[in-house]
């Protein structure tokens, strides 16, 4: 009997044993995965999440549920991402604020943009246009290079808050050329147009993507926009590189980050998925209607340039004397 009973229960945990080693060999990934975005609805990394977790749904066989926790210039979402595990379950849309612009403008932020994360892939870049009111008696960058000298503090530049993209995209330009403007922060980039349109402010380094509908109806003056390369959005507006400004170029910039410790194998399983999702002609018409072009690199490359983005922040933010405590 006892003999019996031995038998029964030898039986039952190789059993176990088996079924824990099938467990253990299913590939990633067994369950749903998050993908936090640190921003609010609508905007342009919450879009870009939505799309791209429908299509990783579909080609990973779970579901790419997209949480939005914003909050403290997406410091919030960041910071509980940072301190997920690192399974390849909790991913998040990462954007130059988040891990090379606030880390850089705020010591206490909260995390290491650079340790605390493992940087997917690439997605996405869009880049801003200076655009001035209509009343500001200037046709081009240079002249209005020329007011700012003739009247050192007291041109206006409104942006989306202290440490955003085009905020600093404004310190960065007066680091360059050594003009001097009154930088007027707001509570998000839609009342800073606002104030624009109005006749409030000056100017202001605003997305392509919204910048163009306004330039095409005439309500603000395209100068010069902020990327490597012309907006096919705004073909006939210079970039600083071509006025004189080589180095100039800023662009906010979309990719998938985890956190730190992700398996080589997931994250080339994810690198994978998003590569493909981007690819597909749905992703490539949707981002062209936005005015968003899409990013193409290894989660190495991605790596290098967040590396990089964070040291030019940081210098461009040392040399202006900014700081922030959010």
């Amino acid at each position: 009997m006892g003999t019996h009973i031995g038998k029964i229960v030898a039986a039952a945990a190789l059993s176990l044993l088996a079924a824990a080693n099938v467990a253990v060999a299913q590939p990633y990934p067994t369950k749903p995965i998050r993908m936090v975005v640190p921003y609010p609805p609508g905007g342009s990394a919450d879009m870009l999440a939505r799309n791209l977790a429908t299509s990783m749904s579909q080609d990973l066989g779970q579901p790419v549920v997209v949480e939005n926790r914003p909050g403290a210039g997406t410091a919030l979402g960041t910071r509980e991402v940072a301190a997920a595990p690192g399974d390849g379950y909790t991913l998040m849309i990462g954007t130059v604020t988040s891990h090379a612009m606030n880390p850089a403008l705020n010591p206490k932020i909260g995390y290491d943009p650079v340790k605390d994360f493992t940087p997917i892939a690439p997605v996405a870049t869009i880049p801003f246009a200076l655009v001035a009111k209509n009343t500001l008696p200037v046709k081009s960058y240079g002249e209005l290079i020329a007011l700012s000298r003739a009247k050192p503090g007291t041109l206006t530049y409104a942006s989306a808050g202290v440490g955003t993209s085009n905020h600093l995209a404004g310190e960065l330009l007066q680091s360059m050329t050594g003009v001097k403007l009154n930088h007027v922060p707001y509570k998000g980039s839609a009342p800073a147009l606002n104030d624009l349109l109005g006749g409030h402010v000056d100017m202001m380094f605003d997305l392509v993507l919204t910048a163009t509908k306004q330039v095409q109806a005439h309500s603000v003056r395209a100068l010069a926009v902020t990327s490597a390369k012309r907006s096919p959005q705004m073909p006939d507006v210079p970039t600083f590189a071509e006025l004189g400004l080589p180095a100039y170029d800023v662009s906010a910039w979309f990719g998938i980050f985890a956190p730190a410790g992700v398996p080589r194998d997931v994250v080339a399983k994810l690198e994978a998925s998003i590569h493909s999702a981007m690819k597909s002609p749905e992703m490539k018409k949707q981002l062209a209607a936005s005015g968003v072009d899409p990013m193409e690199g290894s989660a190495a490359d991605f790596a290098t340039l967040v590396g990089a983005d964070y040291r030019k922040w940081a210098d461009v933010i040392r040399d202006r004397g900014l700081q922030s405590t959010q």
